[in-house]
């Protein structure tokens, strides 16, 4: 192609320009321009984003338009006449309403009411899985069947009945459920054992015997909003087939028949006088005999003389705040039987009845829920029937004790009562020294696991003796016992218990050892299966005085 084709060509297009250009000119037609309105140069929010897709936006809080519908609230009013189409669903429209979004915008979070109950978390890394549903059975035909009706006042559909109160959880699925008796909780059992004793007397030539024991229990409690009173009654008689000839020669002899009976009752009341004082009441029981090998055996009895005590308490409590008083006033009479013979004779033990009145103080001041430090004092006068005894020495005392312990309960693992103190009792006859010595007392209950508990407890006590020359008997116990579940069935007991009997001023002293070892097969709520094995020692410092003796039970438990 040549210079003159080129510039032919570009002659050709320059003309059909011209000549479109000039057609335009030509024919009139209106012209469209965007108008320049305030909403261009300073745009308000959804002037050209969607308010669904702002980034400043939370999740939940714009309300989606309906479909196909246009959007001019927010618009100048130039451009009413263009349709913008709002799209279908927004953008992280499927989010939740808490963390963040697909467009890394944070959720609101959700505010709960005081006491609300909050939704759990979903299962993550980490997580424990969800509990399973239980499996649903089909209804048995036994739950369809027709029943007999049952009373309105048992269902409680009585109008104007009050709710019936819900019964505690029983954590002993073989514990007895007991009887209600008006608004009374009645429990009653006995146990009836058989065993054998290969030295019943706690002679020095062990002679054995065969032995039943018949044992009631009854303990009843009150079951009211206010006030309250409970009755713990329990008693005992172990008769053996054989009896024991008189050991003349022995330091502590013993009766010929060594059948005993013991019974330890009382019935303590309280009285809610207001929120923060109560006043306590007790009356109380106690009948028993000395224990074979006492030193206050004479020589040439039948049986054993039956001691009977009987006294009560009176006193109030007053909390202030978390500091608490307490003052209680005693009263104790103490009776013995006369001593019979075996030549049919019989000899007063009137110079050993006494009476006691006394009180006793306690302040306490909680520190923690758990922890409450105390101090205790009490004070006591022995007044006896006969001023002089056998011996001719003057028995009436006066005496007392203080302590200072705390009662702690952690974790429900650790519960109890520990203190340690001092004790003292001055006699009226001046040839008797003043009988003192360290005090200990403790119970405590120690919940090792679920299936294994523990129990440690101590006391210390002063003790009367008819022995010339002895103010009185020292006494301490300890005890440890071990409680195991191999099933809820069957449960093992361990118990050892080391005491110490200090007679002062006098070359005596005892030390008292126990090993018992239990096992109880539980049948049911009303009958258990229980066997022992128990092995006593009294090693004294005094020669002839020292006794062993290894008994064997069984028997079962009735209850209800």
């Amino acid at each position: 192609m040549g210079r003159a084709d080129r510039t032919r060509n570009r002659a050709w297009a320059t003309g059909a320009v011209s000549a479109c250009l000039c057609l335009v000119l030509a024919v009139p037609s209106p012209v469209f321009a965007q108008a320049l309105t305030s909403d261009l140069l300073a745009p308000v929010p959804g002037g050209f984003v969607q308010p669904e897709n702002l980034p400043s936006r939370r999740p939940g809080n714009t309300v989606l338009q309906p479909r196909s519908t246009l959007q001019t609230s927010l618009l100048s009013p130039e451009r009413t006449q263009q349709s913008i189409i709002t799209p279908p669903v927004p953008a992280a429209s499927g989010a939740a309403d808490s963390g963040y979004d697909a467009l890394n915008r944070k959720r609101k979070q959700v505010k709960y009411y005081p006491g609300q109950q909050k939704p759990k978390r979903p299962v993550g890394p980490g997580s424990p899985p969800p509990p399973l549903v239980p499996e649903t059975r089909p209804v048995p035909p036994s739950a369809r069947a027709a029943k007999p009706p049952v009373a309105p006042a048992i269902a409680g559909t009585v109008i104007g009945q009050p709710a019936r109160k819900r019964l505690p959880i029983e954590p002993d699925a073989y514990a007895p459920t007991g009887i209600r008796v008006g608004s009374f909780l009645v429990k009653g059992a006995v146990d009836i054992m058989g065993g054998y004793s290969d030295n019943p007397a706690r002679l020095l030539q062990p002679k054995g015997s065969s032995f039943y024991q018949i044992a009631p229990e009854l303990l009843a409690a009150s079951n009211w909003s206010r006030h309250s009173v409970i009755v713990d009654l329990r008693g005992s008689f172990t008769g053996y087939e054989k009896t024991f000839p008189s050991a003349i020669s022995q330091f502590s002899p013993s009766p010929e028949n060594v059948d005993r009976a013991q019974f330890d009752g009382k019935i303590a009341g309280r009285i809610d006088a207001t929120r923060d004082t109560r006043i306590n009441t007790e009356a109380r029981m106690r009948v028993g005999s000395d224990n074979p090998g006492s030193p206050n055996n004479i020589v040439g009895m039948k049986e054993f003389p039956l001691f009977t005590t009987t006294g009560g308490s009176l006193g109030i409590e007053q909390d202030f705040n978390r500091f608490q008083v307490k003052a209680d006033a005693l009263v104790d009479r103490t009776v013995y039987q006369d001593s019979k013979l075996v030549d049919g004779d019989s000899t007063t033990n009137k110079d050993r009845n006494f009476n006691q009145y006394g009180g006793v103080g306690r302040l306490s001041y909680e520190v923690l829920p758990g922890l409450k430090p105390f101090a205790e004092v009490q004070g006591d006068v022995r007044v006896h029937d006969d001023r002089a005894d056998r011996f001719g020495y003057l028995r009436d005392s006066s005496g007392g004790y203080i302590k200072a312990g705390t009662t702690f309960e952690f974790t429900r693992l650790l519960t109890g009562e520990a203190s340690v103190g001092y004790l003292a009792r001055k006699y009226e006859d001046p040839r008797l020294e003043v009988l003192k010595g360290l005090l200990t007392s403790a119970s405590l209950i120690w919940t090792a696991t679920p299936l294994t508990t523990a129990r440690f407890i101590t006391t210390t006590s002063i003790d009367e003796t008819t022995v010339p020359g002895v103010p009185g008997v020292l006494t301490r116990l300890y005890t440890v016992q071990v409680d195991h579940d191999f099933r809820r069935w069957l449960t093992a007991v361990g118990k050892f218990t080391y005491g110490t009997q200090d007679y002062q001023e006098n070359f005596r002293s005892d030390k008292i050892y126990s090993i018992e070892g239990n096992l109880i097969y539980k049948v049911n709520r009303e009958l258990w299966v229980k066997a022992q094995v128990r092995r006593d020692i009294l090693n004294s410092n005094i020669d002839n005085a020292s006794t062993a003796a290894t008994v064997v039970m069984l028997g079962v438990r009735l209850q209800r």
